[in-house]
């Protein structure tokens, strides 16, 4: 019923057809956070593949295979990512360019969904092979946009289960990539009961979906539960949330202002062990090596028995060139600089601009403080911290670095804590921030460690190994969050392989497509003979 319907629309309607697969797309950016309708995706994964089978039926060619998945991506990612354009909103001179951010952002992601689709024409067939054909490309093309270029693997349909922290403790062992390969097979299996299935498949297929999903639900009920107390570090940590309007960062020499308003919202005990954790940016008219001039408040307001990790912007010269980074630094209580780490993945457009030197032409600037573009830092090395009492091993990550999923660090590198600093302010109260600190979730999960999230005017939070959300601060609240850091240090199976897992269960999917069309295979091997 369902394919004659679409069969027939498909040559009624001919390019007027294509607002299904937007409309599809766009109510499937619903299954994400913060709003998590998961249900969503059995729909229009569902529907999807349909359409996909009714245009094989009625002989489409590639353009409009191609056209079905940029439609699905450009409705998914016009819903899904419209708060990129909310940081333009900041500078007069670049609300010009909402619009087309509004629309160019989501029409180039699209792409990728767009040859997926065109790729799938090939093997569009009405059996249950098709799901997992399907599953497969689908999956392969999301990491493809994860890692190509720059990468941008934000919004993956795994994160739709971010609202169950037992259904996704099985990211420890698949890592965020493999479950959402699997989580595209779960989706689309509706499928099935479109398509002159046997009853005896059917059961089959639905008996495997049903204990696969068992099996995840159990591990990620009983891992949690096999965690030992460990015993806590005597220093405490305060992760500070000052909640500063962006504004006050574009006016010049306003830092000594910020740093008062940062160190009273600290409230530090001079006689109290304790290590203070700021936000990404937080000086923006001070470069590191000038920190010197605030000597005299830190020296006042701190004492030995202190350390304090923040963001600022460092100053380099070296080859007769001025390059800028992002760094995370970690001082003492006289300025003295203990670590500093360089950020090296930067955001295209926020931190520098591609094609500099033609966009300055026209006016163009990078979106943060400051017209020129910041520098990659070279390697992110694990900071180590030996001081007194104090002993830590920590992987430094600012902002969107967190969302990079298996390529976090060298796989011999070892830690027994992440710190990720930010600033969300740039995207207001818009769904973006929502969808940046549930990637911190499933890092820590991947990973298996603590994560201590401070952010300015974003969700900041000190989570489990396990995804649990220990203590945190709602968007745009301002605050202190005071904890003790667990001695706690277990490496995942994904934390040691990494994404090799991925490309484990792409084999399998292979060697699973080539059974069920064996006799497909069989077939053909036959009439070559004849």
């Amino acid at each position: 019923m369902f394919l004659d319907f679409f069969e027939k629309n498909i040559k009624r309607y001919n390019y007027s057809y294509y607002y299904v697969p937007l409309i599809l797309g766009f109510c499937t950016s619903f299954s994400l956070p913060p709003y998590n309708y998961t249900f969503i995706n059995f729909i229009t994964f569902t529907f999807l593949l349909i359409l996909l089978l009714t245009a094989k039926r009625t002989l489409c060619g590639n353009k409009h295979f191609f056209l079905i998945g940029w439609f699905f991506g450009l409705g998914f990612f016009f819903s899904s990512l419209y708060w990129i354009s909310v940081s333009l909103t900041h500078d007069n001179s670049l609300k010009i360019l909402i619009p087309f951010s509004l629309i160019i952002i989501p029409s180039f992601l699209a792409i990728f969904y767009g040859i997926a689709t065109l790729i799938l024409k090939k093997f569009v067939i009405p059996k249950i092979s098709f799901i997992l054909i399907f599953s497969l490309i689908f999956a392969v093309i999301e990491y493809v946009r994860g890692n190509i270029l720059s990468g941008f693997p934000w919004n993956l349909f795994v994160y739709s289960w971010s609202w169950s922290t037992e259904i996704i403790q099985c990211i420890k062992i698949f890592g965020t990539y493999g479950f959402n390969l699997l989580s595209i097979t779960i989706f689309s299996f509706p499928f099935i009961f479109f398509i002159k299935a046997r009853k005896m498949d059917i059961i089959k297929a639905f008996s495997l979906l049903f204990i696969l999903i068992y099996m995840i639900f159990i591990f990620g009920t009983t891992i949690p539960s096999l965690q030992k107390n460990a015993d806590a570090n005597d220093f405490t940590v305060k992760i500070v949330s000052p909640n500063i309007e962006l504004n006050e960062f574009f006016k010049n020499n306003n830092d000594r202002k910020i740093i008062k308003e940062l160190i009273k919202l600290s409230n530090p005990d001079k006689t109290l062990k304790t290590i203070f954790i700021w936000p990404e940016g937080m000086f923006s008219s001070t470069y590191l090596n000038e920190l010197r001039e605030y000597e005299n408040i830190f020296s006042e307001s701190f004492s030995d028995n202190h350390l304090i990790i923040f963001g600022i912007n460092n100053l380099e010269y070296f080859e007769n060139k001025k390059h800028i980074y992002n760094t995370l630094s970690v001082v003492d209580n006289n300025l003295n600089l203990l670590a500093s780490y360089k950020k090296n993945k930067l955001v295209p457009f926020g931190e520098f601009l591609p094609y500099e030197n033609f966009f300055h032409k026209i006016g163009l600037k990078k979106i943060t403080y400051g017209y020129k573009s910041f520098s990659k830092g070279n390697a992110r090395k694990i900071i180590n911290i030996k001081k007194d009492d104090y002993d830590l091993n920590f992987l430094p990550l600012i902002c969107y670095e967190i969302i990079y999923s298996g390529k976090l660090k060298e796989k011999t590198q070892k830690f027994n804590l992440m710190i990720n600093i930010s600033e969300d302010g740039w995207f207001g109260n818009s769904i973006g921030p929502y969808q940046h600190f549930v990637h911190a979730v499933y890092r820590a999960i991947e990973e298996g460690t603590y994560i201590i999230r401070s952010t300015n005017n974003g969700i900041s939070a000190f989570i489990s190994p396990y995804g649990k959300i220990i203590n945190s601060l709602k968007l745009n609240e301002k605050g202190v969050i005071e904890v003790k850091i667990p001695k706690y240090e277990k490496s995942t199976i994904f934390s040691k392989y990494g994404n090799k897992i991925f490309f484990l269960i792409i084999m399998l999917y292979i060697l699973l497509i080539l059974i069920l069309n064996k006799d497909k295979l069989i077939l053909n091997k036959d009439k070559k003979l004849k």
